[in-house]
């Protein structure tokens, strides 16, 4: 019997989610049955579209249940297995969720090599973050060569990573972020073409024409609201407009409105969004280029580590709160 902690949802969030919506309960696994794998997790994903989740309503995810735990990527290692299929030692990403150890038949598990890179990268670039940025600007925002893209959170897990995929395919690349280190981190170290504060530069439009006076070919909407409004009168006719994310609505009661969308009209813009894992038949295309962009360090990754599950709560809640450059990522002691 293995002593295990794991993260429930106790209470549906009403606006801004509180740590008291959450528990860090204690318990056992138990002994496991033929065909079983018990699984030590090492790192586990952190998401704002699990804020969605944790609304009671039909979506294209179930929600989750209350008193159970928090379901989400991880990665771990094999520790025990009465499964012919899957060897102790072995690494592998599953959706085992917040906690320390979990019980899996096998299924909807992936086996991942180590060697290639470290196993947390397996959560962000070289995993459904960096698969969500490449469909994003690949096969829904129809990226050419020599587009003018504007990505908002752009230093966040999802947006960091269109930057760069945009800057290698050939493109100028501007975004938006919340702060004056992540302005410096995008300009310096993912090298984008310009970027903006939006805190301390609230004049979204004015900002955004400055940096695009030509205005933009894709956007890459991970934030909606007045900011998604704000370009809608930048954008170029025939333009592409991605909605991966609305971030800046999760916590909202009611959505901000969208005012100038009629411009959606004379410009022609296609507007889109999109569920990754309807795209998991791009999968080994993805892996394929994003390893080649990632072995030549034209792509880089920057993740945010939090250490201890016990810190779990607080790492999601910074996701709402700007505090993580790059993908959010909980470590969970040996």
């Amino acid at each position: 019997m293995v002593e295990n902690h794991e993260v429930h949802l106790v209470q549906r969030p009403i606006g801004m989610p509180k740590k008291s919506d959450f528990a860090i309960v204690k318990n056992t696994v138990p002994a496991l049955q033929e065909g079983q794998i018990l699984i030590k997790n090492r790192f586990f994903s952190v998401d704002p579209y699990m804020r969605g989740r944790m609304v009671d309503r039909k979506s294209y995810v179930p929600p989750y249940q209350l008193n159970e735990v928090m379901n989400g990527g991880c990665v771990g290692e094999i520790i025990d297995s009465k499964n012919k299929k899957f060897s102790v030692g072995e690494t592998v990403y599953g959706f085992g969720g917040w906690r320390e150890y979990y019980v899996s038949s096998g299924k909807g598990l992936t086996r991942i090599d180590p060697s290639l890179a470290p196993i947390h990268n397996f959560l962000s670039i070289l995993g459904l973050t960096g698969f969500t940025a490449y469909l994003g600007l690949i096969e829904v925002g129809k990226l050419k060569e020599g587009d003018t893209v504007f990505v908002s959170a752009a230093a966040g897990a999802v947006g960091s990573i269109a930057c760069q995929i945009a800057k290698v395919k050939g493109c100028k690349v501007y975004g938006s972020a919340g702060s004056d280190s992540k302005i410096k981190y995008l300009l310096d170290e993912v090298g984008i073409d310009g970027a903006f504060n939006y805190k301390t530069n609230p004049e979204l439009r004015k900002e955004i024409r400055i940096l695009c006076p030509e205005g933009i070919d894709v956007y890459f909407d991970n934030v909606g609201g007045e900011l998604l409004d704000a370009i809608l009168l930048n954008m170029k006719s025939f333009g592409q407009i991605v909605i991966c994310g609305m971030i800046s609505q999760y916590n909202k009661p009611k959505p901000d409105p969208l005012y100038n969308l009629i411009v959606s009209i004379s410009k022609r813009l296609t507007i889109r969004g999109f569920i990754v894992s309807d795209y998991n038949d791009r999968l080994m295309e993805f892996i394929g280029e994003m390893s080649k962009w990632y072995g030549s360090g034209q792509i880089k990754q920057k993740e945010t580590i939090i250490e201890g599950i016990e810190n779990s709560i607080d790492a999601f809640l910074g996701l709402f709160s700007g505090d993580n450059i790059g993908k959010m990522i909980v470590k969970l002691q040996n």
